[in-house]
């Protein structure tokens, strides 16, 4: 039987997976009662001679379709192309076209040697040249991807291939050198996790049965790996799986934002992109939430075709789910049926029919986005805290009718929107790298124990591996927490979420990150109340200048930093604060700086650094909200 696929891609698509025997090279066979006929493990050349593995969906002869030239879906996966866990091919299939999933470079039953993305624009074109001279096929291709699978087709529309006529990228990997795989020149060690946990469960080393126990080991053990960083050629399991270990320990010195992650670079090089329509899903505790925003407003700007954005209130890959870690936002949130949501794109684009796109919901305008917050906050039956929101149409994005405001840090840690107007004030505090501050939820793509995603009480317990303690980490002497009186009325914040901080160190690099927090105030089922988790983001101090330069800086020194937290859209209700929380790590979402000012991922011991919040008059540390005014509402 055909190998069952990761969990990651499981716990992305949120469906059964369709399982089937493994066919000989080019078998046809019967997709059951569908009218659908499967051609399985079709061994695809590429320009270089490596073949990658793909399976052809197409409607049954009998049907009356199959000789007719069709329109073509692809999907390029690592994660197995026998794994569809909403059943793509044979629904799409059935409904007249040909779809093709195809194992990308390296993984399970493809040749080559697996690279990250960089080999998918070249092997996409290469697939697509050989989809257009197929007899089923009419020359049109559409894509379409979530995650990984959507960083193909972003690879594609970059590349410009012709036959490209639409895609649809959910939560798809991109712009990674800015806030993708590093952010703010920190490295998000959800990859570090992918590729322990995940990534080698697709590669062509772990097939036989040594490497496979260590590997198995491996991502048992990866905790303690994560705890011993710098990661070096050689020096773990990884060894066994060289691509794999390459790639990450690269990653890990990596943090300039320049050609090394130009792949699917879509906010400095929009330029790149085909002009044709794009429909972007995201959500706003995904792990790509930051770039698929910044997506919509660059290829906005540049591409003449419509450019369509939907943000729900969604981790990775859970478009069908209303809930995640602690926190209901309402039955409405979830998609209905999103595969149909999907191919009625498709069939609006690549079969030229008219039907709801650009007419009704959900493609009545070119942005819809989930406010979330409007809910009772009391605990559902499921546990779960019901923060509850609604779907609202708008027309552009950021909101025209925003209204930045800054509020500021204020000494004894208030949040107002007056400038402090002391003369000098500052708050200290020790960032200790042997002693991080934990990652309780947030936007991070896969969790396994390591990571929690989504919407979380700021609070230790069971389910905190490196902070089981059930208390808040605003207890915790690192971590300085500004926050503004009861509200007296609802305030909104929907759009993107700048921190503009003055801060010192004692050492040539640290870093600084930031955390903004709906704070529910007590209540019945909460009676220590609820701090959740919105938005976070980091700067490492080096690349406080720019994100594709280093400069460390002089200790003792104050220096301004931006701190970008990725987008939103919440109701803070009356009677709620709003939060931010300043800090100097936030792990393991993000790698821990040893303070020491080496070079990336080589650094030979840590320091302990004395950081140093400023917030006066000279020296006005804030946090900028987009609020949308309440009479629009």
């Amino acid at each position: 039987m055909r190998r069952r696929a990761p969990a990651l891609f499981a716990s992305v698509c949120l469906g059964t997976g369709v399982w089937a025997p493994v066919l000989a090279q080019g078998t046809t066979a019967p997709g059951g009662d569908t009218g659908v006929v499967v051609t399985r493990d079709v061994m695809v050349p590429m320009r270089d001679g490596v073949r990658l593995a793909t399976d052809v969906y197409r409607p049954r002869p009998d049907s009356g379709a199959a000789a007719e030239k069709l329109p073509t879906i692809l999907i390029r996966t690592p994660y197995d192309k026998g794994f569809d866990p909403y059943a793509l091919g044979p629904s799409w299939a059935a409904h007249r076209y040909a779809v093709v999933i195809q194992d990308t470079r390296g993984r399970y039953e493809a040749e080559g040697v697996w690279h990250w993305l960089t080999d998918d624009g070249p092997d996409g074109l290469d697939t697509v040249d050989w989809i257009s001279r197929q007899p089923w096929s009419n020359g049109d291709v559409g894509m379409w991807g979530i995650s990984y699978l959507g960083g193909t087709a972003h690879a594609l529309a970059m590349a410009g291939d012709a036959h490209l006529k639409t895609v649809i990228p959910i939560d798809a990997v991109s712009n990674m050198g800015s806030f993708g795989l590093r952010n703010g020149g920190a490295f998000e060690l959800r990859f570090f996790n992918w590729i322990f946990a995940y990534g080698l469960q697709g590669s062509r080393e772990a097939r036989d049965s040594i490497n496979r126990r260590a590997f198995g080991d491996l991502a048992r053990e990866r905790r303690d790996f994560l705890r011993r960083l710098p990661l070096r050629l050689g020096t773990t399991p990884l060894q066994l799986a060289p691509e794999y270990e390459d790639w990450l320990v690269q990653a890990l010195d990596h943090g300039a934002n320049d050609d090394f992650w130009a792949q699917n670079d879509i906010i400095d090089h929009p330029d790149r992109y085909k002009d044709i329509p794009v429909y972007l899903i995201g959500g706003w505790y995904d792990s790509w939430a930051g770039s698929t925003a910044a997506n919509f407003v660059a290829l906005s700007r540049r591409l003449k075709s419509p450019v369509y954005l939907i943000m729900g209130p969604w981790i990775h890959g859970s478009q069908g789910q209303s809930a995640h870690g602690q926190v209901s936002f309402g039955p409405d949130a979830a998609m209905s049926q999103p595969s149909l949501w999907w191919q009625e794109w498709f069939d609006h684009f690549l079969k030229g029919k008219d039907n709801r796109v650009g007419k009704a919901p959900p493609f009545s305008s070119r942005v819809r986005i989930f406010v979330m917050g409007t809910g009772d906050h009391t605990k559902d039956a499921q546990g779960r805290m019901a923060h509850g929101g609604r779907w609202r149409d708008e027309r552009e994005w950021p909101l025209a009718r925003t209204r930045y405001t800054s509020y500021y840090l204020q000494p004894g840690g208030g949040l107002k929107t007056d400038v402090p107007e002391v003369e000098h004030s500052a708050t200290g505090f020790t960032f200790d790298p042997g002693d991080p501050v934990p990652t309780i939820g947030g936007n991070i793509s896969s969790g396994d124990g390591i990571l929690l995603q989504g919407g979380w009480d700021q609070r230790g317990g069971d389910t905190v591996w490196n902070w089981p303690r059930p208390v808040p980490l605003s207890v915790r002497k690192d971590v300085v927490v500004f926050q503004t009186p009861p509200l007296e009325t609802d305030v909104e914040v929907t759009g993107p979420i700048t921190v503009q901080l003055w801060a010192s160190s004692n050492r040539r690099d640290t870093d600084f990150t930031a955390k903004l927090i709906d704070v529910h105030p007590p209540s019945p089922d909460y009676p220590h109340g609820f701090d959740l988790n919105l938005e976070d983001g980091i700067i490492r101090a080096r690349f406080r200048d720019s994100l594709a330069r280093e400069r460390l800086m002089q200790p003792g020194t104050a220096y301004e930093f931006t701190i970008q937290l990725y987008p939103t859209s919440n109701v803070f209700r009356k009677g709620h604060r709003i939060r931010v929380d300043i800090s100097s790590s936030n792990f393991p979402r993000f790698d821990v700086n040893p303070n020491t000012g080496e070079p990336l991922n080589d650094n030979h011991g840590v320091l302990v650094a004395t950081n140093t919040i400023y917030h006066d008059r000279a020296h006005p540390s804030h946090v900028v909200l987009p609020i949308i005014p309440l009479p629009d509402r």
